[in-house]
């Protein structure tokens, strides 16, 4: 009995280094896989008999060790829509099964990877290497997103629709000892994202007091006139320098009630043939010594002037922010954010199930999915413009492949001493 047990363990080995062997052999062939987690080799022995007295042998079986929580170096990537996980995760991603209407549709189930190697393809979609779909949540248009459920994400909204010019921000001092009218240029926006220029012209109208006039050409000239009080110049009088409040306001411009700390502001409309554009020019605090001043000095001095249109744009670029934000930027300095990434995380990721292309599946063993914000939650956080590459170390592959094939020629010899013993046996009785 112990000769032929000692052959069937003997065999039981060499299986066992051969399982050994092709564990190694995925390892060293995926070294360069983006994303791609080692298997490394628990041997497991099974006794026939072991007692104080008598121990016969068993056998060996190789299982494989996965190494799924066990990240690879994180290398830059000159690809800005590239991801890497810096802790624990995996990204959610979808496979598409075909399609209708010439719709994409993918399969049910969920999928999860860390090879990040994602690019835009001609659909719009974020896919990476090995055909897997980047999924996201959607936000709303204030970038806050659905965590109730999780799609692929598409680039779709390749323009930027114009917005018109709704308030205008003055910062600028005017000179108290000023005699002459002073203009200052500025453009806006209408509500097709057409440039229309405007002119902001001063008149000192006595002391401590100057007419605003309001023009656009494209508006059918001067818009209205309204006087602007500084300093003893306002009831109630205000500090010297700041601007107290309006009055003889014509056209369109109406000013806002003076009120200490208040906003101080314009309001006037203008037609550049759309219909009434309503525009709010914002000029500082009233009795605060911010935004249109009036001290001393030599000419008027800007210190600042903006608008809040944009004009018409077009798709740019994609990023992908550190909290996980997919945004689009248009040409006209804009950007939208339309998903976020989350991470997905496991209480047990060594147990999932692996599949083609670096993917993994949920099972019973690993627990259930948990989908999180980046770097929340136990959830890694994102490393953008890089990729994880695999885990798999090339040297300590190769010293495992020698133990393995030492190991695997000493069963041969067992087996072939176990054979000769047996072959003496039966010459025995001759």
């Amino acid at each position: 009995m112990s000769l032929f047990g000692s052959m069937t363990t003997a065999i039981s080995g060499l299986t066992a280094q051969a399982r050994a062997l092709g564990h190694i052999s995925d390892n060293v062939a995926n070294s360069q896989t983006a994303g791609f987690k080692r298997t490394d080799t628990n041997f497991v022995s099974y006794l026939t008999d072991s007692t104080l007295s008598v121990h016969r042998p068993g056998s060996v079986v190789a299982r494989p060790d996965y190494t799924n929580t066990i990240a690879g170096p994180i290398e830059q990537s000159e690809n800005p829509l590239s991801l890497a996980i810096a802790g624990q995760g995996f990204f959610s991603v979808a496979l598409p099964t075909g399609s209708t209407n010439g719709q994409l549709t993918f399969d049910e189930r969920q999928f999860f990877t860390r090879a990040g190697d994602f690019q835009l393809d001609r659909n719009g979609y974020l896919v990476n290497g090995s055909g897997y779909f980047l999924q996201g949540w959607t936000v709303d248009s204030t970038g806050n997103p659905d965590r109730t459920q999780i799609n692929p994400i598409r680039v779709s909204d390749l323009v930027f629709n114009p917005i018109a010019t709704s308030n205008l921000e003055l910062s600028a001092n005017l000179p108290a000892n000023g005699t002459v009218a002073v203009t200052t240029p500025l453009n806006v926006y209408d509500s097709l994202g057409t440039l229309q220029p405007m002119t902001l012209t001063w008149t000192p109208a006595g002391a401590n007091t100057w007419t605003l006039d309001i023009s656009a050409s494209g508006a059918g000239g001067s818009l209205g006139t309204i006087d602007v009080q500084f300093g003893a110049a306002a009831a109630p009088a205000v500090a010297s320098g700041t601007l107290g409040g309006f009055a003889n306001a014509t056209g369109t411009l109406a000013g806002s009630p003076a009120v200490a700390n208040d906003p101080a502001t314009v309001t006037f409309t203008a037609d550049f043939g759309q219909g009434p554009q309503t525009v709010t020019l914002n000029l500082g605090a009233f009795g605060q010594a911010r935004g249109l001043t009036q001290y001393d000095g030599d000419e008027f001095a800007l210190r600042n002037l903006t608008q809040d249109g944009v004009p018409l744009g077009s798709y740019s670029s994609l990023a992908v922010r550190d909290n996980g934000d997919v945004a689009i930027n248009y040409d006209n300095g804009q950007s939208r954010v339309i998903a976020r990434v989350p991470i997905t995380t496991f209480n047990a990721p060594d147990m999932l199930q692996r599949l083609d292309g670096q993917a993994f599946m949920r099972t019973v063993e690993s627990g259930e999915a948990r989908t999180t914000d980046a770097g929340s939650n136990g959830a890694g956080s994102l490393s953008v413009s890089s990729v994880e590459r695999s885990n798999v170390d090339i040297a300590a592959e190769f010293s495992k492949l020698i133990v393995a094939q030492r190991a695997y020629t000493a069963n041969t010899r067992i087996v072939t001493a176990s054979d000769e013993m047996l072959q003496d046996t039966i010459n025995m009785r001759r």
